[in-house]
């Protein structure tokens, strides 16, 4: 038996209980966890802003050793350490064939498929985005497991497998960030962090922190931010005056607000770069005049995943964590247990901490 955090229905509250997980089928395999973070993505899946079949374990971003392997599985071995992608690529789509494996067609395929049973009375459950990381063991597709490189702490390498690597991408894959250059980062949680230690190591120069918790000063200054803005009517004003009264030359978003999308595009300059990585409801409507639109030539661009390639960016990562230029315990405020996701979640919903971590 293994403990889980369960979501019977969308909107219910996470119960923990046992569940019933299978030997790892052809092609699979069984981790057991170390530590899985507490992602925004969670919440919108617990809520339904994002579809997700329940009954569901959550959680996505986890990191683990491999405690059995699947006839076929060739990738990886019992005892490895590895990372849990929630969105592994099949390599054969057409998405994949222009080498874009953020935007694969079939990555999100086993979140749809029942992976294990309650133990209390057989229903099905399906696994979280595909990885089910809210309990102490899950089953995943082999390339859906990650090899962590050397050198990494197991339990804060659960952090890799979401915030760093859509921060790390945002910056670096999404809006090229140069050395110099200025940017505003919108939300200073888990991600947000994330994304502003990409920027110090891509070599920004002014360095924006924008969120609406005060607390947050110290967390995103740590992070690389040379200054910070509460968030307020006037933003988009404030940033521009602390980037030389133009705008800054980059704008990442990481809360997924109409408004809080806008006002990054606002805080731009003129031909500055705008990317969104924080995931917004269908009503979230954001609204642009065709006359802006031409006279600012501002870039607004979505970004998944941090138009990331696992694969090929956590080596880079990893030497970025073991040179010290990129700290992982720095994204965590929170230690916790299975039975503290639900409060986790209300401290996202409050706009309070960085990365809370359940550590098994």
């Amino acid at each position: 038996m293994v403990r889980a955090a369960v979501l019977p229905a969308v909107n219910a509250p996470l119960r923990i209980v046992e569940i019933e997980l299978p030997d790892p089928g052809p092609g699979q395999v069984r981790i057991r966890l170390a530590a899985a973070g507490v992602c925004h993505s969670d919440l919108s899946l617990s809520n339904g802003t994002l579809r997700q079949p329940v009954p569901a374990v959550l959680g996505h971003e986890g990191a683990g050793t491999v405690s059995a392997v699947g006839p076929g599985v060739t990738t990886v071995s019992e005892g490895d350490r590895v990372v849990l992608n929630w969105a592994p690529s099949c390599g054969d789509c057409h998405f994949c064939g222009l080498a874009e494996p953020w935007l694969c067609a079939n990555a999100g395929l086993a979140a749809g498929t029942p992976y294990a049973r309650l133990a209390a009375d057989g229903s099905a459950l399906h696994p979280g985005l595909g990885a089910a990381a809210f309990a102490e063991e899950t089953v995943v597709p082999a390339h859906a497991a990650l090899p962590l490189p050397d050198g990494i702490p197991l339990a804060d390498a659960a952090l890799l497998g979401c915030a760093v690597l859509t921060g790390w991408g945002a910056v670096h894959h999404s809006a090229r960030v140069r050395a110099g250059e200025s940017v505003v980062v919108f939300g200073a949680g888990g991600v947000g962090l994330a994304t502003l230690q990409a920027a110090r190591i891509a070599g920004a120069a002014a360095i924006v922190a924008v969120d609406v918790s005060p607390e947050k000063e110290e967390l995103a200054r740590a992070a690389g931010a040379t200054e910070f803005v509460l968030a307020g009517e006037d933003t988009a004003k404030r940033v521009r005056k602390l980037t030389g009264g133009i705008g800054a030359d980059v704008a990442v978003e990481c809360v997924g607000r109409a408004d809080t999308i806008r006002t990054a595009w606002s805080a731009t300059r003129r031909g500055g770069r705008t990317t969104v990585v924080g995931i917004g409801g269908q009503d979230q409507q954001v609204s642009f005049s065709a006359l802006e639109l031409f006279y600012f030539g501002r870039t607004l661009a979505g970004c998944v995943y941090g138009n990331s390639d696992p694969a090929r960016d956590l080596p880079v990562i990893a030497g970025h964590i073991r040179s010290g230029a990129l700290d992982l315990s720095a994204l965590v405020t929170d230690r916790i247990q299975l039975d503290g996701i639900p409060a986790a979640f209300e401290a996202m919903v409050a706009g309070k901490g960085g990365r809370s971590l359940v550590v098994f």
